[in-house]
């Protein structure tokens, strides 16, 4: 998936600079991309990633 594209889709999900682990992992899989690569996109943004639930991110 493009970065640029995934980086708006989360900003959709994070317009106060901040997702969920929750969902990023269903963006994830909502798009079909693994979860590391939202987290690398969120990591370069930067956007944080909030209430981890599996250590994932």
């Amino acid at each position: 998936m493009d970065k640029e594209l995934l980086l708006e889709k989360i900003k959709e999900l994070a317009p106060d600079g901040s997702i969920t682990c929750l969902e990023a992992r269903e963006l994830a899989e909502n798009l079909g991309i693994p979860a590391s690569q939202v987290g690398k996109v969120c990591s370069e943004a930067p956007i944080k990633i909030t209430a981890c639930e599996l250590g994932c991110f």
